[in-house]
């Protein structure tokens, strides 16, 4: 795949984002290509191109001119998480609510899965504008697939630009889900899938994902 290729489906993932109501004027989409990373300027989502998009080294101690300065985010994650090769950043409202009752989010239903055995929460409302803020985000992330930030959104990653935007359709998903279960649960705390169940859901995500960001996207 050639980084042109890599930049149409980063700007069409933002683009997804805007699409279903994820993002507004604020979020950003990334995709690791080799020491480098393609990710979208700080302008609104849905009106991305891919010849908008800011490339960045991994390892870049400043960040150069046009780049969102929460692109430290993505690259603290890319930095600590050589298995991922897209970031998707996004403020979904049930983020904010469910990050406002909870440390953890674990699964109550099976797709939640597919966001990792549970979801962490990152207990600062701080935005990630430095590498020390930033890195600290990826430390909560650890090795899960979704971060829930207190009072900030939340932050996904996938193997695809794609799949890294499923997961956050996925996480708002998720968040609801807890919610409404929390509220109807004699002790608010919802009965969650067990391990074996988790494994089973995981072990089965690749295709399912990927069937999931091509009906966000209307690709099929």
């Amino acid at each position: 795949m050639t980084d042109a290729d890599t930049a149409e489906q980063v700007a069409l993932a933002a683009r997804v984002l805007a699409r279903h109501g994820l993002v507004t004027a604020f979020g950003h989409v990334s995709a690791r290509v080799g020491d480098r990373v393609l990710v979208t300027p700080p302008t609104a989502p849905g009106r991305v191109a891919a010849g908008d998009l800011v490339t960045v080294d991994v390892a870049a101690e400043e960040l150069p001119a046009g780049a969102a300065p929460e692109t430290w985010a993505h690259l603290a994650v890319y930095r600590a998480r050589p298995d991922v090769a897209a970031v998707a950043r996004a403020q979904p409202e049930s983020a904010f609510a469910a990050a406002a009752v909870t440390d953890e989010l674990a699964p109550v239903h099976g797709q939640a899965a597919w966001l990792g055995r549970r979801v962490p929460v990152h207990g600062t409302a701080r935005l990630l504008r430095d590498p020390e803020r930033a890195a600290a985000a990826a430390r909560t992330l650890a090795d899960a697939d979704a971060v829930l930030l207190r009072g900030n959104g939340a932050l996904t990653v996938g193997e695809t630009p794609g799949t890294a935007v499923a997961r956050m359709w996925l996480l708002d998903a998720a968040c609801r889900v807890h919610l409404a279960a929390a509220a109807a649960a004699v002790d608010h705390r919802p009965v969650t899938l067990d391990d074996e169940d988790v494994a089973a859901w995981r072990t089965a995500a690749p295709p399912l994902l990927e069937r999931l960001w091509r009906h966000l996207a209307g690709l099929s």
